[in-house]
C-alpha cells in the first residue's frame, strides 16, 4: 500500500543502498496510508499538455536499456484519461529499436522537462501499440498542423509516477520562448534608442554646431565613455538610425577633427566595437599632448550629437583564418586587437590574448574582456612587476599558429626581434602600428624629384609624406601610419630608414619605401616622383 512509484523502484538493493546513504527511513512513510502516484490529476494533465518532448527507455531481449527522444508539436503526448497516455510516432531514422524493443517488453519509462521552470516529471508503464487498422484511434492522436508523418500510434497504461526535484536542473529555453521573454525588452530597447535619437538631436539643434569633415559616411555620436584617465570611447551611429557598413576585425574609421579654426584633417581610429554589431561603431581616442594635435581635438571639440562626416570604413589589418591565433596588444593598442577577440570567440576558434600595460588603471576594456575571455586573456600589470615575456609566449605557441599584435612601437619591434631569433616566417607574424615616433636620431633631409626636378628640404619633425604635399606634389596617402601601402614610392639614390610595417623585404630591396612614416640615413634621397 502506498505510493506506486516507490514500490516499482525502491527494490531490495536499492533499499539497502538508501539505509547505507541515510535517506532510507525518510522514504518508508511514502509506504503509509492509500495508494496514490498512478492516477493523474489535473496537474500532471496540465503538465503533459504543455511538452513538446519526452525521453522514452525501453528494455532490449539483451537486458540492455535504450533510452530514446520524442519529439513533436506541443502536447502531442495526449492524456486520454487518469490512467492512459497516448502518442503519435513521427517517421525518425527508421532503426526501429523502441519499436522492436516493445514487442518483447512492453515495460516503458518516460521522462519529461520543463526546463524553464526546472520542473520533471518520470512515468512508468506498460505500453501496447494500436493496431495499424485501427484508423479512428490513429486520427485522435494525429495534428493537422504538424506535418510529419505518422507510421504508428502507441498508447501507455501508467502503473506509476513521481516528480522530481529542481536540482541540478539548468533551464533552457525555446526560440518562442526567448522571443516572448525578450520581447518587452526590445520594446524598452527601442523606445531607448529613440529617445537617445530625440536627445542627440535637440542637443545638436540647440548646439548648432556644424558637421565636421566632407565624408561621405554622416555618423553623430551618441554616448562617450571615459576608458582610463585618457582614453575616452565615443559610440558613433548612422544620423537616421540605419545600418552601419559591415565590418571585420581590424577595420579603421577615419574621422575628421579640426586642429586649427580652419583647418580639418582625417585621423585612423581602430573600430574596437564588437564586428556583428551594425547599429554604430566605437572607437577609443587616446590623449597625446605630444602628439600631432588630433586626440586632443577629438577630446576637446567632440561632444553628444556631433556630426562626423567620415570616410567608410577600411581594413589594412585583416584577421585571418588559423589554428590558433596568439594575439598581443600593449597600451591602446588593444582597440584593434578587442574585436579581433570578439570575433574569434563568436566563431568558437581557438585563439589566446596578451594584453599588457603600465598599470591596471590605463588598461581600457580590462575589466570586460576578463568577464568576457576568462582564461583565454593574460593581462600584464607593470606596476606589479608582471612582464609580457614575447620569446616565451612564441616559443609556445604551435608551429602553424599565426600572432597579430598591435601597440607602440617598442613593443612591435620586440616581437618582431623575439620571431627572427626563434626563425618564426614572417609570414606568420601580423602587426600594426598607430604611428611611428619621431627617434632621437631625426635630421632634416633633401628630398630630389628626378621627374618633376624639384629640391624639397624636410626638417626633422616633418614626414616625408607631409613635406612633399604641403610641397604641392600629389603623393596619395591612406593609413599615415605604415600599414597600408597607399603612399608607396620609389627611390632612385640614398640610404632609406624604414619604418613602415607592411613593405617585404623584397619589395624594400626594389628601393621602395613608405614616406608616411620612413625616412633617411642618408642626408638626401632622390625619389622617383
Amino acid at each position: 500500500m502506498g505510493h506506486k512509484y516507490t514500490e516499482l523502484t525502491f527494490t531490495q538493493a536499492v533499499q539497502q543502498v538508501q539505509r547505507q546513504m541515510g535517506s532510507r527511513k525518510g522514504y518508508e512513510k511514502w509506504n503509509e496510508g492509500p495508494d496514490f502516484a498512478h492516477r493523474l490529476s489535473n496537474t500532471e494533465a496540465e503538465f503533459i499538455a504543455l511538452r513538446d518532448s519526452f525521453y522514452m527507455a525501453s528494455v532490449s531481449e539483451t537486458g540492455w536499456p535504450y533510452v530514446q527522444h520524442r519529439g513533436g508539436p506541443t502536447g502531442f503526448l495526449r492524456v486520454l484519461d487518469e490512467k492512459t497516455l497516448g502518442f503519435a510516432d513521427f517517421s525518425g531514422n527508421r532503426q526501429y529499436i523502441s519499436v522492436g524493443n516493445f514487442q518483447t517488453n512492453d515495460r516503458v519509462a518516460l521522462f519529461l522537462m520543463d526546463y524553464p521552470n526546472k520542473r520533471r516529471l518520470k512515468v512508468l508503464g506498460r505500453i501496447r501499440q494500436i493496431p495499424a487498422d485501427d484508423i479512428e484511434s490513429l486520427v485522435k492522436l494525429e495534428d493537422p498542423r504538424y506535418r510529419a508523418r505518422v507510421e504508428r500510434g502507441f498508447y501507455i497504461d501508467i502503473e506509476a509516477f513521481d516528480w522530481n526535484c529542481p536540482q541540478h536542473i539548468t533551464p533552457r529555453y525555446s526560440q518562442e520562448q526567448v522571443s516572448e521573454i525578450l520581447a518587452p525588452l526590445q520594446s524598452e530597447l527601442a523606445d531607448l534608442r529613440q529617445r537617445v535619437a530625440d536627445s542627440v538631436s535637440a542637443i545638436r539643434d540647440s548646439q548648432q554646431v556644424a558637421p565636421l569633415g566632407q565624408g561621405p559616411l554622416a555618423l553623430t555620436i551618441t554616448s562617450i565613455r571615459q576608458l582610463t584617465p585618457r582614453v575616452r570611447a565615443y559610440e558613433l551611429r548612422d544620423l537616421n538610425g540605419a545600418p552601419l557598413p559591415q565590418i571585420s576585425a581590424g577595420s579603421h574609421l577615419q574621422v575628421p577633427v579640426q586642429i586649427l579654426p580652419n583647418q580639418v584633417e582625417y585621423r585612423h581610429y581602430s573600430i574596437c566595437s564588437n564586428p556583428a554589431r551594425h547599429d554604430m561603431y566605437e572607437i577609443a581616442v587616446l590623449l597625446e599632448p605630444e602628439g600631432q594635435g588630433g586626440s586632443m581635438a577629438a577630446h576637446r571639440d567632440y561632444q553628444l550629437g556631433t556630426v562626423l562626416n567620415c570616410e567608410y570604413p577600411d581594413n589594412y589589418f585583416q584577421l585571418q583564418t588559423h589554428p590558433h591565433t596568439v594575439l598581443i596588444a600593449a597600451g591602446i593598442g588593444i582597440t584593434p586587437i578587442k574585436a579581433m577577440a570578439q570575433q574569434l570567440q563568436s566563431k568558437g576558434q581557438s585563439f589566446e590574448l596578451h594584453y599588457a600595460g603600465r598599470n591596471a588603471r590605463e588598461m581600457a576594456f580590462s575589466e570586460r574582456l576578463k568577464r568576457q575571455l576568462g582564461a583565454q586573456i593574460t593581462l600584464y600589470d607593470g606596476s606589479r612587476n608582471q612582464r609580457l615575456d614575447l620569446h616565451q609566449v612564441l616559443k609556445s605557441m604551435s608551429p602553424s599558429a599565426h600572432v597579430y599584435g598591435c601597440g607602440p612601437g617598442r613593443l612591435l619591434d620586440a616581437l618582431q626581434h623575439a620571431a627572427g631569433q626563434q626563425k618564426i616566417s614572417s609570414d606568420r607574424i601580423h602587426i600594426e602600428q598607430f604611428h611611428v615616433s619621431r627617434q632621437a636620431g631625426d635630421k632634416s633631409v633633401q628630398l630630389h624629384l628626378r621627374l618633376s626636378e624639384k629640391t624639397i628640404s624636410i626638417d626633422e619633425k616633418t614626414s616625408l609624406l607631409n613635406g612633399l604635399q604641403q610641397a604641392g606634389v600629389e603623393v596619395a596617402s591612406g593609413c599615415n601610419s605604415g600599414n597600408c601601402k597607399t603612399c608607396v614610392i620609389r627611390v632612385l639614390d640614398g640610404d632609406v630608414d624604414h619604418r613602415d610595417s607592411v613593405l617585404t623585404e623584397s619589395e624594400r630591396d626594389k628601393r621602395l619605401m613608405c614616406p608616411c612614416v620612413s625616412r633617411a640615413h642618408s642626408d638626401h634621397l632622390v625619389l622617383d616622383l
